[in-house]
């Protein structure tokens, strides 16, 4: 028992930096004596650990202390590659990590896992543009954007990227504008041009991260309500809308909705209800199912979508 809290101490000083005997005896249910007891253990086994007193004071590591490739198990030391490897994107910064961890670890980097989240055909421009990106949140860089918004509108913006995000197969960067003077969410695809300014925000961007990073640690969803879907009318209503798809649409239900949105009927059909806001994105999106889905509701959004089929047909009619 003694010798797994002595690692947790050591992973909680790590990720923390440091922390005081009375919230390591209350974190670990222990007393304040145990805890000193533990921290002459860990001193005494080699572990550069101290406390300082005074107002700011602290147990602490010191700067620069990483852990021995003998604290981690084989397997974690391959998840940790793995890992690594699923977001090595670019095959070049990524990848000499790689090959120092293993080299560390002793373990092949060859992995069952391969990840590359480019779109077929575009790999260059799309890893360049992650590599940019992720750049200018490791260094708090502003970065002005040319942003195409989802009400066919392409405008310039000067965002603070504060982390990048990947969700429902696309990758997001979440950031101040300056404009709007509010965080938003601007999805990469539809990034078409960004440069990367010489000046940051050093102090704002942390602030905001150290909210979500208290989130985290109360174990509190990611709040995503500061983070609107796009950059245009964030304040647009979410609409309820139920569609109905034939039994031969199966691997297409499941490929864009949750299973929890979906309804299988006795006749093998699909019925999906799900809420999104009724957008140019979405008129789009439902025809590409074309002749294979019908909008039970709203009304409105079904003659929509009927009056944009009439007008490709009147476009590409012979």
């Amino acid at each position: 028992m003694q010798e797994s809290r002595l690692f947790k101490i050591v992973y909680h000083l790590l990720g923390r930096g440091q922390a005081t005997a009375p919230e390591l005896a209350e974190k670990f249910e222990v007393s304040v004596r145990t805890i000193y007891r533990d921290i002459d253990a860990l001193s005494g086994a080699g572990i550069p650990i101290y406390a300082e007193t005074g107002r700011n004071g602290g147990i602490r590591l010191m700067k620069g202390f990483v852990l021995d490739k003998a604290v981690l198990s084989e397997e974690e030391r391959q998840e940790i590659l793995t890992a690594l490897q699923s977001i090595n994107l670019t095959q070049s910064s990524g990848s000499q990590t790689l090959q120092k961890l293993s080299a560390i670890f002793d373990v092949s980097s060859e992995s069952w896992l391969e990840v590359d989240f480019s779109r077929w055909g575009n790999e260059g421009t799309d890893n360049e543009k992650f590599e940019l990106l992720k750049s200018a949140v490791i260094h708090q860089k502003c970065v002005k954007i040319a942003y195409a918004s989802s009400y066919e509108i392409v405008r310039e913006r000067i965002i603070w990227p504060l982390k990048l995000a990947y969700k429902a197969r696309a990758w997001y960067v979440k950031a101040f504008c300056t404009e709007k003077q509010d965080w938003r969410i601007f999805k990469l695809n539809r990034i078409l041009d960004l440069e990367i300014l010489n000046d940051d925000f050093t102090e704002k961007g942390e602030m905001a991260s150290n909210e979500l990073a208290g989130d985290a640690k109360r174990n509190v969803p990611i709040p995503w309500r500061k983070f609107p879907r796009t950059t245009e009318k964030a304040e647009r209503e979410y609409h309820q809308i139920t569609l109905r798809f034939p039994k031969e649409m199966a691997y297409r239900v499941y490929d864009e909705f949750d299973k929890t949105q979906v309804e299988r009927q006795e006749s093998g059909a699909f019925i999906v209800s799900v809420n999104m806001p009724e957008d140019a994105w979405l008129v789009g999106f439902l025809l590409s199912f074309g002749t294979q889905v019908d909008i039970l509701s709203p009304v409105s959004l079904r003659e929509t979508v009927a009056n944009h089929a009439r007008l490709i047909y009147e476009k590409n009619k012979a």
